[in-house]
């Protein structure tokens, strides 16, 4: 199930290199899931780059950036998972107090929403900060005036 939320997916040329493909998954919050999902990513050799839970009584979802998201999606799918993608912004950014601040600013001057993010330490040292925004295609325009790193997917595979 890929998604439809047309301002979430990439519109224009040379969007997709600003861009990063995000797995969800819905499912039972029940203890071994969260197992049995990473097994399956570990047995096709795709390595998680991040991930966050979102609980809902019952239920959950996890979101997470992998290496290889389209084969991520086709495992998950195959072994009886509902997955979708989701495009979100890989922003890079120091790994030092007010990083996550300038972002916020940046954001808040122009009227982006931040869905939610969730972030992670690369092995240069910098943080990696991944968010879905309500205008996807205004926050790649403004961070790039901005002077601020956007990563790849080609890049991500790579971390």
């Amino acid at each position: 199930m890929k998604n439809n939320n047309k301002q979430y997916q990439d519109k224009g040329a040379g969007m997709e290199d600003k861009t990063i493909k995000q797995i969800s998954l819905f499912a039972e919050n029940k203890p071994g899931r969260l197992a049995n999902i990473a097994d399956k990513l570990k047995s096709a050799g795709i390595n998680i780059r991040a991930f966050t839970i979102a609980e809902s009584g019952d239920f959950g979802i996890i979101r997470m950036v992998v290496d290889r998201s389209d084969y991520a999606h086709s495992v998950l799918h195959d072994a009886g998972f509902t997955v979708s993608e989701t495009t979100v912004l890989g922003i890079e950014m120091e790994d030092v107090p007010g990083s996550m601040s300038r972002i916020a600013e940046v954001f808040g001057k122009v009227k982006i929403n931040i869905d939610y993010a969730y972030a992670f330490v690369t092995k240069d040292q910098n943080a990696l900060l991944i968010v879905r925004v309500n205008d996807i295609e205004k926050a790649i325009k403004t961070l790039e005036e901005e002077g601020i790193k956007l990563i790849s997917m080609k890049e991500l595979e790579k971390i």
